[in-house]
């Protein structure tokens, strides 16, 4: 059964950093995407970063613009995201997902993802 666990998030202020970070279990293919997701009040769900192991593509959403960065401890099946120069419109429920990837998967849409952790909470307020 396969497991993510997210933690982290939390308030912070405009200017702020933070780090998500997610812990997965029960992962059965060889190669697979981790990576984040987050979805404001009214709004849909947008990628924010993935990695995807097959290819070692590293993937950010515009919107980031260097602020974060993705990483991966592979043995672990563990992947953070750290969050720096945050602001109000980072704000969001943030979520961990996983999916298998193979030639032609590129880890940034939705529908690649099969397991999702429950979300975490990330607010920017001054």
């Amino acid at each position: 059964q396969v497991k993510l666990v997210e933690f982290g998030g939390g308030s912070v202020q405009p200017g702020g950093s933070l780090r998500l970070s997610c812990a997965g279990s029960g992962f059965s293919d060889a190669s697979n995407c981790m990576g984040w997701f987050r979805q404001a009040p009214g709004k849909e769900r947008e990628g924010v970063a993935s990695i995807n192991t097959y290819n070692r593509f590293t993937y950010y959403g515009d919107f980031v613009r260097g602020r974060f960065t993705i990483s991966r401890d592979n043995g672990e099946n563990t992947v953070s995201l750290w969050m720096d120069s945050l602001k109000p419109e980072d704000t969001a429920m943030y979520y961990c997902a996983a999916g298998p990837a193979s030639y032609g998967t590129t880890c940034t849409l939705e529908s690649e993802y099969s397991y999702w952790g429950q979300g975490t909470q990330v607010t920017v307020s001054s």
